[in-house]
Formats: structure tokens, C-alpha cells, sequence
């Protein structure tokens, strides 16, 4: 396997009494899909929020494209380019969808349009976030208020937006909540159609999308892991199966 883009060593954080992620290592390489999944509770989506640096870890190490980015700040890891969705949409409601891309270009971005003249700056992020837009099937729709667009449609419009800042991996946490089941296909495929562009850690309780996109799948369950590997392996493993009550087992 190739040299790992992203690696996790022994991450741990507690919440009080809570061991929310307990000793957990994994890592991301270039151009593959790596599934976190497990119960409710399992720690995924703060393993997520530790590797963004949106929280800071107890013990561990988080390393990017080589560089120990541990304690650096949302900020800066996203300059390294460490993309990332949430589970809840977080968009600027009153804002079109493409001035909601073009807001983020310009946050995670940053410098490099300082020494451009304006109206270049500004086309040249218009071009970005109408790439981004048509990526994520919301051409049509650039001009909408985000806060008009369906849930569906909204997150579609994180995917273009943490996509139009160019990530080499993307943390993605349950892209197709509160998705009907044509919506979650739709999704599945916008996913699916990144594949070998971008590296991505997805959390997603789907289990459909899940199979069909992972290249490798860690399980975790009450905040470490309990199985890592290939999607077959997983499907076969007696410890996942009772970790999901079967759920697996049918999927």
C-alpha cells in the first residue's frame, strides 16, 4: 500500500468520565475512500472533529502529507489541505449558493488572491465555485438562497464547498443524513464520482453507500476500534456483527 496521506496514532480523548475515542489509529491514503462506521455513541464523529483540529486530543498524533498537524488550528490544517463536511448543515442561509462557495474559496484560501488585482480576484473565484457548483449537480441553482435549497440540495452545496478549496482529503461526517433513499443514491454517486481525485474518511451510517464506496472500513464501537479492513473482511467479522445487531450481516 502507498505511503499514507493522512495518519492517526493512538488518538485518545476523554469527556469527564467519557473515553469518547480511546487509543485509536488509523490512516488515508491518496485517492481511496477509508469508512468509519459503528453504533451510535461509537466516537466518529469526534475522531473526525480531533483529525479537523476542532478539538484537541488528549494523547495521540495526527499527521498530514507528512507533517505532525497535532495542535495546529482548523486554519491551517485546511491550507494543508484537510477538507471537511459536518453532519448538520452549516451554510449561510440568506447567502446563494455560489456566494456560500465563493465565502469558503476565499476563507480556506486566503492569500494567494491578495496579490491579484480585484476583478481577477473575484472571477477567479467565481470560476471556482461555479466548477465546484456543477460538480455537485447545483448549476442551475447557483443563484437560490442556500436557505431555499432542499436538505438534499444543501448537502450537495457542502460538498461544493469543501470541494472548491481543493482538498487532498476530505473528512466527510454522514453526507447522506436525513437523505431519502433516491437523494442518498444521488449522493452515493457524487461520492463515488471523486474517487481517485480526492482521499476521503467518510462516516455514514448508510450501509448501502458505505459498501459500495469503501475501499477499507474501520469499525469502531464505545470509542475504539474493534475491526479494520477490507469491506468483505468486515462483512464477515463476528465482532462487527454484534457490535450493529446483525444490521451488517443483511447489508
Amino acid at each position: 500500500m502507498a505511503e499514507p496521506l493522512l495518519q492517526v496514532e493512538r488518538l485518545s480523548k476523554r469527556f469527564g468520565a467519557l473515553a469518547a475515542v480511546a487509543d485509536v489509529s488509523l490512516d488515508l491514503v491518496s485517492g481511496e475512500c477509508h469508512a468509519v462506521i459503528g453504533p451510535n455513541g461509537a466516537g466518529k464523529t469526534t475522531l473526525l472533529a480531533l483529525i479537523a483540529g476542532e478539538i484537541l486530543p488528549d494523547a495521540g498524533r495526527v499527521a498530514f502529507a507528512g507533517e505532525d498537524v497535532t495542535r495546529l488550528k482548523v486554519s491551517r490544517r485546511a491550507l494543508r489541505g484537510l477538507g471537511r463536511t459536518f453532519q448538520l448543515t452549516q451554510l449561510c442561509a440568506e447567502f446563494s449558493a455560489r456566494r456560500n462557495v465563493m465565502l469558503a474559496v476565499e476563507a480556506r484560501v486566503g492569500t494567494p488572491f491578495h496579490f491579484l488585482r480585484r476583478a481577477d480576484s473575484l472571477a477567479t473565484l467565481a470560476a471556482r465555485a461555479d466548477a465546484a457548483l456543477v460538480m455537485a449537480g447545483l448549476a442551475e441553482r447557483a443563484h437560490v438562497p442556500a436557505g431555499l435549497l432542499s436538505h438534499g440540495e444543501q448537502r450537495q452545496l457542502e460538498l461544493a464547498v469543501a470541494m472548491a478549496a481543493r482538498p487532498r482529503a476530505l473528512l466527510l461526517d454522514e453526507p447522506a443524513a436525513g437523505l431519502g433513499p433516491a437523494e442518498t443514491a444521488e449522493m452515493a454517486a457524487r461520492l463515488a464520482a471523486l474517487k481517485g481525485r480526492v482521499a476521503m474518511l467518510l462516516v455514514e451510517h448508510d450501509m448501502d453507500t458505505v459498501f459500495r464506496l469503501a475501499d477499507r472500513i474501520t469499525v469502531m464501537a464505545e470509542g475504539r476500534v474493534i475491526a479494520s479492513g477490507a469491506p468483505d473482511t468486515i462483512r464477515a467479522d463476528a465482532a462487527v456483527r454484534e457490535a450493529y445487531l446483525g444490521e451488517i450481516a443483511d447489508a
